[in-house]
């Protein structure tokens, strides 16, 4: 019911700044929840930051507080993710995903929906 494309993965020097994206295309009237996760080879999946259906409270991984910001616009169906202030340690395959209502971004644990990853690669 919900299709999730990523786009803005790459490479780039520890300190610098990428800025993935996320469309959304659906088939519901039903609103939905979204996110990023990560999973680094030989490491478990990890929740980054989410947002509920509204603009409001979203949820960041305390390894990735102060310096990724999360935002969606309603209008295009799209989320974003900021990136700066890189570390070795954010590389990683990022993936989109998307949980309809009800839900909320601390509780979005196991999204049934997921794009298919964007490789992100910071290097020293």
């Amino acid at each position: 019911q919900v299709q999730l494309a990523e786009s803005g993965g790459g490479s780039v020097q520890a300190g610098g700044s990428l800025r993935l994206s996320c469309l959304a295309t659906t088939n519901t009237r039903r609103s939905y929840c979204m996110g990023w996760f990560r999973q680094a080879p030989g490491k478990e999946r990890e929740k980054v930051a989410t947002m509920s259906t509204g603009p409001v409270n979203p949820f960041y991984a305390d390894s990735v507080k102060g310096r990724f910001t999360v935002s969606r616009d309603f209008a295009k169906d799209t989320m974003y993710l900021q990136m700066n202030s890189l570390k070795p340690e954010d590389t990683a395959v990022y993936y989109c995903t998307a949980e309809l209502f009800p839900c909320s971004a601390r509780q979005m644990d196991s999204p049934p929906y997921w794009g298919r990853g964007t490789q992100v690669t910071v290097s020293p």
